[in-house]
């Protein structure tokens, strides 16, 4: 028994850095796939089908654990054993997931002790997937169990191409007594002394100034920002130490040729992507998204720019959109003709080397009967297998030209975690005002063919960039800080929004000047701030025309010492104060948006910047329902996307060297024009 409870030992031990990513040779197109939802015995038609539209890869297992276990210490199979062996028959690659992300009746009924406990007093039970805590040693124990069990099982079988441990995984709200000890642990680890957290976090405030770690109170009630940005930052890790568990149980056993992968989300604060991806190969994205006429192309696309800045390598897509989603029957938009097409050589276009859909065939039963797949309800061919068999056999042709694309980038966009959960707890308006200001600079620079990279805060590095987005920074070391105006001072250039630099680390309120010790860099000092709904910008100096000329929210009452005002407001008490200023800061810029802005006046800020900077190319001028992507293939060759985000019919101009349409092997030199159908796609090697 004593292996099981290894995780108890390792579970704060930092984490190493794993190897490379592996590189493949083509891009990997496929499914989920679950026989054992089936209503009927249909595996050998499966697979013809799969066979027939060309799918290369299938995703399997992650929640099989009452299969694989369905009673206490009696394993089964046999089951999987005949759908692996089918699948290796025919050619097709399995990716094999640990299934811990949901657990047996059994365990439910002999432990409910390991159910969710949240910090509203409310309690998980059976009947839900991920409703347990994963800092529990019961589970701990039988998780280490059947991980152990089919690594032994599988882990030679030749159509295993890679492992996904666990799935989306997150605390799930988790306020147990196990979980709130090992915050403690936590705390005692970082900080040594109650003296500390005294300090550091003001704890003289409505007298909570603590004499013993025992005096610790729950976090229930606690109304104290430090406290509540270190337990939710303790969260995050706790996740990636159960993540990096998992990945170094399965490096025991799996194969060199074999890889480590995790499905994440595209939400970022459910845990620290950096830390949980450093003992696997390559982070996986499971995406979903708008489609018919409410498809926003920076949608599709805005996670694979983060997963692939992760460990700057490329990236799998797991699950994405098939035929329509939702947990019930409202909303069930199918994509147009050609959208899932698009949208499979967008997330390439990304850097992506794989994507599958969620999943090969629609539910009969069960939460997710309208998250359709490939295959509908009648589980016959129909009008989108027929597209996945055409973009399918596109790839047996093309695949080899698009795999581990190099994607190098001159932008990059700043996240900060703890930014994101600090301003929240004292937030400036309704909604996560965070991440609606990261979507829009990424949104800014997409809409304008501007390639990004997300840099995180928690190890910056600037390096090799021209132009740095700086979403409201609220939460910041002085290091951190001093990094960017470096970054500014030896040439490079800032677009940065409201409330950076105003607390420090441990969400404490700088007792100096805003914006700290940003102030040089930015080139003003401000005192005051007020909110606001909407203000008119006077002039219209950002050419976006009356309606969108307006700031909103908030105002940062900004007194420039050095700082360029690029606008004013249009009103007689705000109107003293700049809006928006730029200031030079020895060989770069920063440019301060002192009020959350529309979305044009961004597009504007971002365009002008990147124009100046050359980011935006002279020759391209598109724009927005078109999208071009650009990277280097395995050959060294220049591979370039033009995507079409419209239904209608778009002619581009081709302004590169000589090159060829990989779809139909027509030559394409400078000056041609490309014609794109809607929702079309064409991709150019030079």
């Amino acid at each position: 028994m004593k292996r099981y409870l290894v995780f108890s030992l390792m579970f704060f031990v930092a984490i190493n850095v794993a190897a490379q990513a592996p590189k493949f040779n083509t891009v990997l197109y496929g499914v989920a796939y679950y026989h054992e939802y089936m209503p009927y015995e249909r595996l050998d038609k499966d697979i013809q089908l799969m066979q027939e539209a060309g799918i290369s890869v299938v995703r399997l297992g992650e929640s099989t654990w009452s299969l694989f276990e369905p009673e206490e210490g009696r394993f089964e199979f046999a089951w999987m054993d005949r759908i692996i062996d089918q699948l290796h028959k025919a050619g097709i690659k399995v990716i094999l997931g640990t299934p811990t992300y949901s657990i047996p009746a059994w365990m439910a009924l002999k432990h409910p002790e390991i159910f969710v406990e949240r910090l509203n007093g409310s309690k998980s039970s059976y009947g839900i997937r991920q409703n347990f805590d994963i800092t529990s040693p019961v589970y701990l124990f039988y998780s280490e169990r059947i991980i152990r069990k089919m690594m032994e099982h599988y882990a030679k079988h030749p159509a295993i191409i890679g492992y996904q441990v666990d799935n989306e995984t997150g605390t799930y709200g988790a306020a147990n007594y196990d979980y709130s000890r090992g915050f403690i642990d936590y705390l005692k680890k970082k900080y040594k002394t109650t003296d500390t957290l005294n300090t550091l976090w003001g704890l003289n405030y409505w007298g909570m100034t603590l004499n013993d770690w025992d005096e610790f109170p729950p976090r229930q009630n606690a109304t104290n920002p430090s406290y509540k940005l270190e337990w939710d930052m303790y969260g995050q890790k706790v996740v990636a130490d159960y993540l990096t568990w998992q990945a170094e149980i399965v490096s025991e056993y799996k194969r060199p040729d074999q890889f480590i992968t995790h499905c994440f989300m595209p939400s970022l604060t459910t845990l620290d992507q950096l830390a949980a991806s450093r003992k696997m190969d390559m982070p996986s994205l499971n995406v979903y998204h708008g489609s018919q006429n409410d498809v926003r192309g920076e949608d599709v696309m805005w996670a694979d720019d983060f997963y692939r800045s992760l460990k700057k390598n490329n990236h799998l897509v797991t699950e994405t959109n098939a035929q329509t989603i939702g947990w019930d029957a409202r909303g069930q938009t199918p994509p147009f003709d050609g959208q899932g097409r698009l949208f499979v050589y967008s997330h390439l276009a990304g850097g992506a080397n794989m994507v599958e859909y969620w999943h090969w065939h629609s539910l009969h039963y069960g939460q997710e009967t309208y998250w359709k797949g490939v295959l509908g309800h009648d589980l016959e061919p129909n009008r989108f297998y027929y597209e996945v068999s055409q973009v399918a056999h596109e790839l047996q042709k093309i695949g080899p030209k698009l795999v581990n694309l190099e994607i190098k980038n001159r932008a990059a966009i700043l996240y900060s975690r703890a930014s994101d959960f600090g301003i929240s707890y004292m937030p400036i308006k309704d909604g996560n005002v965070y991440m609606e200001v990261v979507r829009q600079m990424h949104r800014a620079a997409y809409r304008n063919n501007i390639g990004v990279d997300f840099v995180l805060a928690e190890n910056a590095d600037f390096t090799g960039y021209d132009l740095l987005f700086v979403p409201p920074l609220y939460v910041a070391s002085d290091e951190l800080l001093m990094k960017i105006s470096d970054f500014v001072k030896n040439g490079g250039h800032v677009i940065m929004s409201v409330k950076s630099g105003f607390c420090d680390e441990n969400s404490v309120v700088r007792h100096i000047k805003a914006p700290g010790p940003l102030r040089e860099a930015c080139g003003f000092y401000y005192q005051e701030f007020s909110s606001t709904s909407s203000v008119p910008i006077k002039d219209d100096p950002f050419k976006v025309g009356q309606e969108k000329n307006i700031s909103l929210t908030w105002i940062e009452f900004i007194i420039p010492e050095t700082a360029k005002p690029l606008a004013f407001y249009d009103d007689p008490f705000f109107g003293k104060y700049p809006a928006v200023t730029e200031n030079r800061y020895g060989k770069g810029s920063l440019i301060y948006e002192g009020s959350l802005v529309s979305d044009e006046i961004q597009s504007s800020i971002v365009a002008t910047k990147a124009k100046e900077l050359g980011l935006i190319s002279k020759e391209d001028n598109e724009s927005y329902p078109i999208v071009i992507r650009q990277g280097i293939n395995d050959q060294g060759k220049t591979i370039r996307y033009y995507l079409n985000y419209s239904g209608q019919d778009k002619s581009v101009a081709y302004n590169y060297q000589k090159g060829t349409n990989l779809f139909t092997n027509a030559s394409v030199k400078r000056g041609d024009f490309i014609s794109l159908k809607p929702w079309d796609v064409a991709i150019i090697e030079e």
